[in-house]
């Protein structure tokens, strides 16, 4: 006789408000007309409605809706993906433009089918919001890319305003939770990003409620902060399908304001840490408070 699973209840504090207005209604057409995808919808990101229906705001997921890594966390289809769409870039650009956006994350499924890890999609991506919409924060989240230093290179000579690159979860986790990405390499990827261009702030994000302890949420703090991590962001992992793994802690809103003050502590221009908090959630707002926090600091040093 089979075990029967058990899952947590989800607590009070994680019941989401959903809006359906016309911004919500329109992003989503406005979408589906342009053939783009977005890490809010293909993720089931529980910010979706907020973002869409009330910030007006959306991640971008290039290089097609399919994934080549099958990580046991996220619900983004994994197989073989189609081949490149180079008019990507410029469709994404014009969404910009039509959507007036002061701040876009662009994000991508894992390609390790591709030599260059879908590097140079990314840079063309960069360039032509850059061109259409000049005064837009661009903030790129890209996989490890294989951990070849030459994609990254392509990437970053497009220059984005911030690099996040997420290291999801403790490393006594990773090899469970994340298929092919070593903790390491994205310690190291994050790493060559601020060696490369030290004036590009760079991100990462860590989701907790996957059994790991307070004593490694703190160690993954300190190794983040090791490799000159500016930003960094700590979200409660929810569960998005039965297949998936399961949640182990629901963590109170009281801890996370914990972790934040610690992280803060820690040396990081800034931290967004909640229940709900995601890697790209309300990231104009992370990277102007990180900017004001450098240069109060840099003013401090100078006093």
């Amino acid at each position: 006789m089979s075990e029967k699973k058990e899952y947590l209840r989800k607590p009070e504090w994680l019941k989401i408000k959903l809006n359906t207005n016309e911004n919500y209604t329109g992003l989503k057409e406005m979408m589906k007309e342009k053939k783009l995808h977005t890490v809010c919808e293909e993720a089931k990101c529980p910010n979706i409605h907020e973002c869409w229906a009330v910030r007006r705001t959306a991640t971008f997921m290039i290089l097609g809706d399919i994934c080549t890594r099958a990580c046991r966390f996220c619900a983004v289809k994994t197989g073989l993906p189609t081949e490149l769409d180079w008019q990507e870039p410029e469709r994404v650009a014009d969404s910009v433009v039509s959507m007036n956006l002061k701040h876009v994350v662009i994000t991508a499924v894992a390609r390790d089918d591709l030599k260059d890890g879908g590097a140079a999609v990314f840079a063309e991506t960069v360039r032509a919001i850059r061109k259409k919409n000049p005064f837009t924060g661009i903030e790129v989240l890209p996989s490890d890319m294989g951990g070849i230093e030459e994609n990254l290179r392509t990437l970053m000579d497009a220059k984005p305003d911030i690099l996040n690159h997420n290291i999801e979860t403790v490393e006594r986790l990773t090899p469970r939770v994340r298929a092919r990405a070593k903790y390491d390499r994205s310690l190291e990827f994050l790493r060559r990003a601020k060696e490369m261009y030290p004036e590009i702030p760079t991100k990462s994000s860590l989701m907790i409620g996957l059994g790991e302890t307070k004593e490694e949420i703190i160690a993954t703090m300190d190794d983040l902060r090791a490799n000159h991590v500016d930003i960094m962001t700590i979200g409660q992992y929810l569960q998005p399908t039965v297949k998936h793994l399961k949640v182990q802690k629901y963590y109170h809103p009281d801890e996370f304001k914990e972790l934040k003050k610690i992280a803060l502590s820690k040396g990081f221009s800034h931290c967004e840490a909640g229940p709900l908090v995601r890697s790209s959630y309300h990231a104009d707002e992370q990277v102007n408070e990180a900017k004001k926090n450098q240069q109060l600091s840099e003013h401090a040093k100078e006093a």
